[in-house]
């Protein structure tokens, strides 16, 4: 039964992998009335890293995710404000060898949406469009909150699920310091998640909050093409199971990179990379990610 529940927590990676993501210009400027729709692409492979003294080894997964997103950028108390809703799709695989057999398992499905709001509580008025143009870029203090909804495919009968079935809640603060064409940002935020009170054969999931810090240093090439370097860390999420206490605290970080392009006045591309740096729990991941993002006034 032991080793069971082992197989069955690595293999419930891929919900958690949002806990990993780099997101450069989060907290960056938007004249009140901006909207924009996203579509994403995202491909991860890599191994999962666990105990040695485990007799579970040889650990990798592989997950495709598409994603559709809208958000609107709106004017509170005098402060630009955002929200976005993006809703994923997930298809992965994930392999192991168990007591020297191996194992596989495939599965593909509407993930949980994603939900964010986020305001600039210094250097981010609210602005117009024609005030927006003359405004001198200065540095920004701000704050936001995702909440991970449990709406993606859950079927406690089964080892992986796109779906978690609890929610997950992530406030965050970000400061944004430009210098020039460069810009220095810094990010620190905590996920503290619900307990999954069906996991696999109804047993009870717990998990400690996971805390991140993370920076980005950004160059703009020309209004709207920007190519930055990334770099996250994260600990803690320590998980439970029926009261056992698993070994399995995380600290781990990862580096990457993202360029963004224009098409035109209102579309644009954004390609990124990222890597596992050091890893002592969990995912050692490489992904590659493009996105399309379609905005208006």
């Amino acid at each position: 039964m032991k080793c069971a529940r082992l197989i069955i927590m690595v293999l419930t990676l891929g919900p958690a992998i949002f806990a990993q993501e780099m997101e450069p210009r989060a907290y960056s400027r938007a004249p009140v009335g901006s909207q924009f729709i996203v579509f994403t692409y995202a491909y991860q492979n890599g191994d999962v890293l666990l105990d040695s003294s485990l007799p579970l080894r040889d650990v990798s997964v592989k997950l495709n995710s598409g994603a559709m997103g809208y958000g609107r950028t709106f004017g509170l108390a005098g402060r630009q404000a955002n929200v976005s809703v993006l809703v994923p799709y997930i298809l992965g695989r994930a392999t192991g060898t168990v007591f020297e057999e191996q194992h596989e398992v495939r599965r593909s499905g509407l993930g949980d949406v994603r939900l964010r709001f986020s305001t600039i509580l210094k250097g981010g008025p609210a602005l117009s469009p024609r005030e927006f143009t003359s405004y001198k870029p200065r540095m920004l203090l701000g704050v936001s909150l995702m909440i991970v909804a449990p709406t993606g495919q859950y079927d406690p009968r089964r080892l992986v699920n796109p779906g978690s079935n609890r929610w997950a809640i992530k406030p965050e603060i970000g400061l944004s310091k430009p210098s020039g064409r460069w810009t220095l940002e810094l990010v620190s935020g905590i996920w503290i998640f619900t307990d999954n009170e069906n996991f696999f054969g109804g047993s009870k999931r717990e998990q400690k909050p996971l805390t991140s810090f993370g920076g980005h240093v950004i160059y703009t090439i020309r209004p709207r093409m920007w190519a930055s370097v990334n770099a996250t860390y994260y600990t803690g999420g320590r998980t439970t199971v029926n009261g056992i206490v698993n070994e399995d605290t995380q600290k781990n970080s990862r580096i990457g990179a993202t360029y963004s392009f224009p098409l035109n006045n209102r579309q644009s591309i954004k390609v990124a990379y990222a890597s596992g740096l050091t890893t002592r729990f969990g995912g050692h991941l490489k992904t590659i990610g493009v996105g399309w993002v379609y905005a208006w006034f």
